[in-house]
């Protein structure tokens, strides 16, 4: 047992270290893949090199899969001694020109070839956030700008506001409607997808409560029931009554993504948060009264990792699982666009220590797998520190272990 164990978490912080370090590439060589199936192609520019991503053939997919299944995201860095190479076809992952896996690209999602009513891609409306898991969920972005950037009070790890305009050609639209994403959930959903989180920047004059209404009529309208298994992403009311409306609209659970502890941190990290949504103080206690509305497990709230100390960060964690909510625990990358763009992360250590830590406290406070996957928006650590603890992965199956 402990053997397969071992193995499973050696790959889990390679994905770490892979999504932390980056992975360099040869110009071209998944040219032949994308251009057989466009669907593949990551849309997302987490990245640290501007020179790449601005280039007219940004040819790149989105994931890829290590040998025993782990998922990773692809993050893009040209110094960094991890490399995906290819050999007729075959391609692999390698370590200073050690090879050290077999890598694999997963087939995208049925929905991503299709169009709405009115012409949209549906690969443009809704993103995958699964990587391979059996668990599916999608993410809707439903803008491509938030607009605290107006008053220069971009969230100092964001890129949102900083990358529109990379593309190069082949911008997405800065826009959602409510039909197209109905239409998209219908069809994620009838082909296996169970979860969904709609998100995005601030709406001008805070009107994003009016549309995510609107959404949660248009999906129930599409799916043809009342229930769908969403979380709404939002900023903290000074109104909470407010909240109760997201709950009657159908959504599951909510989410309010604190990103750091603390009110001194969360002014210097979060300008536009403080400004839009009264401050630290107020944003604690929406999450506090939104558990009262949606229940215990059905609240989440994202912190940014590595933009404090450790111990501050444990406490913001520890407080906020002790009353209920699903916490993330995302490891920062000062991706381009950002205000931090050209900063360095901690080290992999200081991260994985975190992602097993965080791991626990969930587990301390009664936080189930379902609930997990029900209130994140996409598989992190957290899902995969506890299925293979409970060992619940595919491979467990495959290899004959039993429970």
């Amino acid at each position: 047992m402990g053997s397969l164990k071992e193995k499973l978490y050696e790959e889990l912080k390679l994905k770490l270290t892979l999504f932390i370090e980056g992975v360099s590439y040869e110009e071209g060589i998944f040219d032949k893949l994308i251009n057989n199936d466009r669907t593949l192609k990551k849309q997302e520019y987490c990245t640290w090199d501007k020179e790449l991503v601005t280039k007219k053939n940004f040819n790149l997919p989105y994931t890829f899969t290590l040998e025993n299944g782990s998922g990773v995201p692809i993050v893009v860095d040209r110094n960094s001694p991890y490399k995906i190479e290819e050999n007729e076809g075959v391609f692999g992952l390698s370590y200073k020109n050690k090879k050290i896996s077999d890598i694999a690209f997963p087939k995208a999602p049925e929905f991503y070839s299709k169009f709405t009513k009115d012409g949209a891609s549906m690969r443009n409306i809704a993103s995958e956030s699964s990587f391979g898991s059996e668990d599916k969920s999608i993410i809707v972005s439903y803008s491509t700008e938030c607009s605290v950037k107006d008053k220069g009070q971009t969230c100092l790890f964001c890129t949102m506001n900083g990358t529109k305009g990379l593309e190069k050609g082949e911008e997405r639209p800065p826009w959602k409607y409510p039909n197209q994403i109905g239409e998209t959930v219908k069809a994620a959903y009838d082909e296996g997808f169970s979860h969904l989180t709609i998100t995005g920047g601030f709406v001008p004059e805070r009107r994003e409560m009016e549309y995510y209404l609107d959404v949660a009529d248009s999906i129930k309208e599409a799916l043809g029931r009342e229930e769908f298994n969403g979380t709404a992403c939002i900023g903290a009311p000074l109104d909470f009554s407010v909240i109760d409306k997201y709950k009657e609209a159908g959504f599951s659970t909510i989410a309010f993504n604190t990103e750091v502890w603390g009110k001194n941190y969360f002014d210097i990290i979060c300008p536009g948060k403080v400004e839009e949504c009264g401050g630290f103080d107020n944003w604690i206690k929406a999450i506090e009264y939104a558990v009262q509305v949606f229940g215990r497990g059905k609240v989440r709230s994202n912190f940014v990792c590595g933009l404090q100390p450790k111990e501050v960060l444990f406490e913001g964690l520890e407080y906020l699982a002790s009353i209920g909510v699903v916490t993330v625990a995302s490891s920062w990358i000062p991706g381009i666009g950002s205000p931090l763009e050209g900063h360095r992360s901690p080290t992999v250590d200081w991260h994985w220590d975190v992602q097993l830590k965080h791991a626990d406290i969930l587990r301390k406070y009664g936080r189930t797998y379902e609930e997990i996957f029900n209130a994140t928006p996409n598989r992190n650590f957290a899902h995969e520190i506890y299925q293979i603890e409970d060992e619940t992965l595919p491979i467990f199956k495959k290899q004959g272990y039993t429970q």
